[in-house]
């Protein structure tokens, strides 16, 4: 008995210290700044823009990036009942006529995996094969992730905005964007369980 009490100490021991390198792997891979300007990889323009709703910046950067000409759509997935295409404008301090005809809200995500899906059946009723994906620096890797599950066929564009409010350098010395980082990771490791499970199901 006390054999086996070791052993699963031990067992419990190594998943602790995996866990913890791999939060320290992921913080240490959430990007720093956003795509650079003369990128002509990482700027090209795509079919569309989705932004994920739940942050700061990431509106703003939606539009800009549409202003800019590098989609022909921008979809907003997860947006609040009750929001329409002139509020967000609004609130993003733009005129209500200036790009209203090519902005999607979508209503029903309430979740990364909700955002996937959603954004999902927007680009096939579209015809769209490249999607430039707007969300948080810290959110981008498993953004990508549910997205690629959800459309497979789609070509995906990283566009991650820097958060101003998390601390990413000695980020463990701030409560906030520590706990952050750690949900966040936690949910990317059950992303991946997911993804192992999608592979298996599709091989």
């Amino acid at each position: 008995m006390t054999r086996v009490i070791g052993r699963l100490l031990v067992a419990a021991l190594l998943v602790a210290v995996a866990w913890g390198l791999g939060l320290v792997w992921f913080a240490a891979g959430v990007p720093r700044v956003g795509p650079n300007p003369a990128d002509p990889v990482a700027n090209r323009a795509t079919d569309a823009i989705v932004v994920l709703t739940g942050g700061s910046n990431r509106l703003g950067t939606g539009l800009e990036l549409l202003a800019a000409g590098r989609a022909r759509k921008l979809f907003v997935s997860g947006v609040y009942d009750g929001v329409d295409v002139q509020e967000l404008l609004k609130l993003s301090r733009r005129a209500p006529t200036e790009m209203e005809c090519c902005i999607a809200l979508g209503y029903s995500a309430d979740s990364t995996i909700g955002n996937a899906y959603e954004t999902a059946d927007w680009m096939r009723d579209q015809g769209f094969r490249s999607l430039r994906v707007v969300t948080a620096n810290y959110h981008i890797r498993r953004s990508l992730l549910e997205l690629g599950m959800a459309m497979p066929e789609v070509e995906l564009v990283p566009h991650p905005v820097v958060a101003p409010t998390v601390h990413l350098a000695d980020w463990w010395k701030w409560p906030g964007t520590a706990n952050l980082l750690v949900n966040e990771y936690n949910k990317l490791l059950l992303a991946y369980g997911r993804y192992l499970i999608y592979l298996a199901v599709e091989r």
